[in-house]
């Protein structure tokens, strides 16, 4: 439901809005006074629109435009005034009012003006949620094999709850995908889902990307920021890669689950949000609870339904259907005719351990895609190693060139974190600095090659 804030000091004519507007089926607030306006938009009342007469005793309509948004850079706000001129609406305009209104007022103007304001206020939320989209091209959950319909079942049966869901799998195995279908089947479809990769955004951001930041929290705050909880109220969250949070955000994001609130960056006043949240980890978090990277408060807060998506090497049956959907999609997003799949070529990827998983597969396809000729992929375009890698060799074979490839650069690497610490002394934030790395990235491998312990 939309909620409205009318700002009025003449009573008659205040109650006479409120009651306009909530026979709309608005949530609506009067108060009558600007002071009284600011005081709800700083201590955290949420609204979609704030309606302000102009001339009101004490501080003007002006204040209440700033604090509304100081309060919220998205929020809309209607200037109302019986004092009506060009100067006055382009004075109101330029502090950041988005209609201008004159008394008497019209009732079915009035209702039109802010129904176009509350899709003005959604569609300023969906620009700051979206500005980073990404246009990978991603199936929708494909094939018929048992395990996938297993998660399938445990999928549909959570979606109706508002249970917090941790997704297990490795790299690939789409868990955002499914993250996106338990939101779009909830009673939260109607509202954003946002998708944070914790593993991408360096330490020194992610708590303000979370949960954003007041004006002149840190250097080059320069304006309060909406973090990504806040604009997805009422909606879903998922955090993908939980397990490299560090232990302060951690602390936060256990808050978020406990108290459904928490503080800006810099800031003193709670905001309340109702979220969704969905978590994912490539890597057991339990094991990470035990080597004492993560909380183990947070790990049970998480796991309260915890799903676990099966590699695509244990659902073969899923990899035809798989392919068959990139060859119809991706000839399109690469600008290239349909092309069709060679036996060999198509033996060839069902024979493949995907360690990958549908991510790998995807980029197979569309790198044979391109290399393609006369309209046909033969297995040479797929560009597969004729050994699928493995971290060890079955018994009583010996290693391929792939891997000792792969062994040669593990201890190559192992060996060069080594000496980056060594000369930075154990200083990890200049070890990592040294070697064109975040903090976090640094420390992920430090664990990946069991150096953590030795540092």
């Amino acid at each position: 439901m939309a909620t409205v804030l009318v700002v009025e000091d003449k009573n008659s004519l205040r109650a006479m809005l409120e009651e306009m507007l909530s026979a709309e089926g608005w949530s609506v607030s009067g108060v009558g006074s600007a002071e009284a306006a600011v005081e709800k938009l700083r201590n955290g009342s949420k609204f979609d629109v704030v309606l302000t007469d102009w001339r009101l005793p004490g501080a003007d309509g002006l204040s209440v435009v700033d604090a509304a948004h100081s309060a919220d850079p998205t929020l809309s706000v209607i200037v109302m005034t019986a004092f009506g001129s060009i100067e006055t609406a382009v004075d109101a305009m330029k502090r950041g009012a988005d209609e201008f209104i004159t008394k008497p007022v019209d009732p079915d103007l009035l209702r039109l003006l802010i129904a176009r304001a509350i899709e003005r206020k959604v569609g300023r939320r969906e620009s700051l949620l979206f500005s980073e989209s990404s246009s990978s091209l991603m199936p929708p959950i494909i094939g018929g094999s048992a395990g996938l319909r297993a998660v399938q079942a445990e999928t549909e049966r959570v979606a109706a709850t508002d249970a917090t869901v941790l997704l297990e799998g490795e790299s690939g195995t789409g868990k955002e995908l499914f993250a996106r279908a338990i939101h779009a089947l909830s009673a939260r479809a109607r509202r954003a889902f946002v998708a944070i990769n914790c593993a991408a955004i360096p330490d020194t951001l992610l708590e303000s990307e979370l949960f954003g930041h007041e004006k002149g929290a840190f250097t080059g705050a320069a304006a309060r920021r909406l973090g990504k909880f806040e604009l997805a109220d009422g909606g879903t969250v998922f955090l993908d890669e939980i397990g490299e949070l560090t232990p302060a955000t951690q602390a936060k994001l256990l808050r978020v689950l406990q108290e459904r609130s928490f503080h800006r960056v810099g800031g003193t006043t709670p905001i309340q949000v109702d979220v969704r949240i969905i978590t994912a980890s490539n890597r057991p978090l339990d094991r990470l609870v035990a080597q004492g990277l993560f909380r183990e408060d947070l790990f049970y807060r998480v796991r309260v339904f915890p799903i676990r998506i099966p590699p695509l090497r244990d659902r073969r049956e899923d990899i035809d259907p798989l392919v068959d959907w990139f060859l119809a999609a991706l000839p399109r997003e690469l600008k290239k005719k349909p092309l069709r799949l060679e036996p060999d070529a198509r033996e060839r990827l069902r024979a493949y351990d995907w360690p990958g998983n549908v991510r790998e597969l995807r980029n197979c396809l569309e790198r044979a895609i391109i290399l393609a000729e006369n309209g046909r992929i033969e297995e040479r375009h797929l560009r597969l190693s004729s050994e699928p890698p493995a971290a060890v060799p079955p018994a009583g074979r010996d290693e391929t060139l792939e891997e000792v490839r792969e062994r040669g650069a593990r201890s190559a690497e192992r060996a060069w974190l080594s000496r980056a610490l060594d000369r930075s002394k154990g200083d990890r934030t200049s070890a990592a600095e040294s070697l064109g790395l975040t903090t976090r990235r640094f420390d992920a491998k430090l664990r990946e090659h069991g150096l953590d312990q030795e540092s």
